[in-house]
């Protein structure tokens, strides 16, 4: 069940996060049904190729699994007066993993009974969990905190374009690599310094430090969040083969 959960996780997250531009995005938000069937097409097709579907009943699993992601992303059109946001946002991810959840559990052998299984190494899922993980941390995140913070948008500092979520990103990722490397601690001094270098800039303004400390802690929080899950996940799985750095 892991293996496939690991793909099918993978799938989902290439199509919504890294496959899916912000033209499509916005078209599927106001209900064009063009993009958003491109969209549910780009999940099947990716979910397909990784699982390696060869049989009638794989094709047919993905069939009803992109069908799925077909109604809860209309659902969250439907919704969307009353479910916007950040709780938009959770809700529709949500959803979304426990239909994965619900397939693997199911359909276990979906990955083993595959076109690749029986030549790929034994590490590749763990690997494939792992990337799906490093996405959610990320680019997931990105688009999270950005929800978040909307009602703020208003307040925030002046600096390069761009530079706030190529900053996000960043302190994401290391916070993911440090606790996979058993290495939680190194979060704390990921804080002080992050609090050094903001200390100049928003010491006499309580607005701007109150903006900043909301959208660190929830980005300090997806990141720790995404990354015990991919943990979860990886202990389930064969091992990456990866030697044990610490001391």
């Amino acid at each position: 069940m892991a293996e496939t959960l690991a793909l099918l996780l993978l799938a989902h997250v290439l199509a919504d996060f890294v496959l899916q531009p912000g033209r499509m995005a916005q078209a599927k938000a106001a209900g064009h049904p063009g993009w958003m069937l491109a969209h549910v097409g780009i999940v099947g097709a990716v979910t397909a190729v990784l699982l390696g579907v060869q049989t009638a009943e794989a094709a047919w699993v993905v069939a009803g699994l992109t069908l799925a992601h077909l109604v809860i992303d209309a659902a969250k059109v439907g919704l969307s007066a009353r479910l916007s946001g950040i709780a938009g946002f959770v809700a529709d991810q949500v959803a979304h993993l426990v239909t994965l959840l619900l397939v693997a559990g199911l359909w276990p052998q979906m990955w083993a009974n595959g076109l690749w299984a029986a030549h790929a190494p034994l590490w590749l899922p763990a690997a494939v969990a792992l990337m799906a993980g490093a996405v959610l941390a990320t680019r997931a995140g990105g688009f999270a905190l950005g929800l978040l913070m909307r009602p703020w948008g208003e307040v925030g500092l002046d600096g390069l374009p761009g530079g706030g979520r190529i900053i996000g990103m960043l302190e994401r990722g290391i916070i993911f690599l440090l606790i996979l490397a058993g290495e939680p601690g190194g979060i704390g001094f990921l804080i002080a310094a992050k609090s050094v270098l903001r200390f100049g800039a928003v010491k006499e303004e309580s607005r701007l430090s109150e903006y900043v400390i909301i959208g660190t802690l929830a980005s300090f929080g997806w990141a720790m969040l995404m990354a015990i899950g991919t943990v979860m996940l990886l202990s389930a799985l064969p091992p990456l083969g990866i030697p044990d750095l610490s001391p």
